[in-house]
């Protein structure tokens, strides 16, 4: 796991971005205790819907958690709203967003413990000493963007942006029947230094988001005539 934490970082130290494939991450998770995939993943199956889409669409299924993750360890915060100023998040932000919380049972879950850990360990060591936390505020998303018949479904519907806080991971759960979902990184002045797309389970995008802006293409189903989704886990640190 140290060769890939040395890779991821000096991967976003250059470039204040990173794509993590599938098995490099599968080596870094296993290693920190992951364990039953496929009932973490099964998970999304049972998503609320988002009923704060300032577009009235009803393509995006989610839930939400916040925990605070220090020295001591990784714990759990009470329930609260999911909050992004105007600055940020034009579309849907500057008012509190209550969405549904991630399941005890998710957030208890092998899997989603080494996420975190890992997560951790690795921005902990993209962070210069003078400015580390003595912990961070994370917070999680399950989010599931469907693409129905006739209609495309929108990864960040905001378009190109930044979440307002230190670090974003964007883990693929699972695609299903889709097409596109390409994400693209821009640098402050907003001008393209890379693009990628999420299609294995665990391919993974580390974001060092006061650097870099990102965005997600629209998604299409291959096949209309069955579901079609895009499944992801969002993880963001900030200093608490």
């Amino acid at each position: 796991m140290t060769d890939f934490f040395a890779a991821m970082a000096d991967t976003i130290g250059r470039d204040g971005f990173a794509f993590a494939r599938a098995r490099e991450m599968h080596e870094a998770l296993e290693a920190a205790g992951l364990r039953d995939w496929g009932s973490f993943a099964a998970s999304w199956d049972d998503l609320g819907l988002d009923t704060y889409m300032a577009d009235g669409g009803r393509y995006r299924r989610r839930r939400f958690a916040a925990f605070r993750a220090s020295a001591a360890g990784i714990v759990r915060k009470p329930h609260q709203p999911h909050y992004q100023s105007r600055d940020y998040n034009q579309l849907n932000g500057g008012i509190e967003r209550w969405f549904e919380p991630v399941t005890g049972a998710v957030a208890g879950h092998p899997a989603l413990k080494a996420i975190l850990q890992v997560s951790q360990a690795l921005f902990d060591r993209m962070t210069p000493p003078a400015v580390r936390p003595a912990a961070w505020h994370v917070e999680l998303h399950q989010f599931r963007i469907e693409a129905r018949p006739g209609e495309v479904g929108y990864p960040t519907p905001e378009g190109m942006h930044r979440d307002g806080v230190d670090w974003v991971l964007v883990l693929m759960v699972r695609r299903e029947n889709i097409a596109s979902g390409e994400t693209t990184i821009y640098d402050l002045v907003k001008r393209p230094l890379g693009s990628f797309t999420l299609t294995a389970p665990l391919d993974s995008a580390l974001v060092d988001d006061s650097r870099v802006y990102h965005g997600v293409t629209a998604v299409t189903a291959i096949d209309p005539r069955v579901p079609a989704y895009r499944d992801v886990l969002v993880v963001t640190l900030r200093r608490e």
